[in-house]
Formats: C-alpha cells, structure tokens, sequence
C-alpha cells in the first residue's frame, strides 16, 4: 500500500506564507514525477506545480515568482513553498506522485497515480 500525507494548511492573510509538506509512505520502490494540485470551493481541480525525479520544477503562471516546489527523494517528501498568497489562493492543496512499488524480490511495479487527502489553505483579504 503507499500513502501521500500532506500538511502545513491553515489560515493566513493576504501577503503572508504558508509551507506545504507531502510524505508518501508505504512500500515505493521509486517516485517519479510529483505534483500540488488545488481545489477552490465550486471549482475544479487544478494544477499547480510539477517537479521531476531529478527536481526540474514546472508552475502555472499565477503562481510564478510566488511559490516554489522543491522535494527530498530521500524522504520521499515534497515541499510547496508560498510566499506572497493572495485569497485567489485558498482552497483545498492535493499532492499526487507517480509512484512505482516495490513487488516480492527484485520486482516492482508500474508507474501508477496516488493521491493524499488534502490540506486546507485559507487566505484572508
């Protein structure tokens, strides 16, 4: 089974910043690409960011020069730096990853899509 937990949600007025986490566990035998997804309230899910196994970084244009993406393979955890959030940022921050697990002896699997549950972020005007 592999797990994505994210953390670091809350409320924070317009300007300030807020540290996202994502730490997938379980038996992963490789993580490949690893991306922040949010959803605001009544709206679709959207991309936000992508990072690479090897850490090139990808964003969406309303985020550029704001939040950084950034990742521990180690760890098997990712980070999303925001800085300067503005109230067009709330809403519900998902982590996905490309994730390989580990099978019996030197086997694994194929790359399959896990998702965590969500963290709240909430920016106040």
């Amino acid at each position: 089974q592999v797990q994505l937990v994210e953390s670091g949600g809350g409320l924070v007025q317009a300007g300030g910043s807020l540290r996202l986490s994502c730490v997938a566990s379980g038996n992963i035998f490789s993580i490949n690409d690893m991306r922040w997804y949010r959803q605001a309230p009544g709206k679709q899910r959207d991309l936000v960011a992508t990072i690479t196994h090897g850490g090139n970084p990808d964003y969406v244009d309303s985020v550029k020069g704001r939040f950084t993406i950034s990742r521990d393979n180690g760890k098997n955890t990712m980070y999303l730096q925001m800085n300067n959030l503005r109230p067009e940022d709330t809403g519900v921050y998902y982590c996905s990853a490309d994730v390989s697990k580990r099978l019996k002896g030197w086997d694994y699997g194929p790359f399959q899509d896990y998702w965590g549950q969500g963290t709240q972020v909430t920016v106040s005007s």
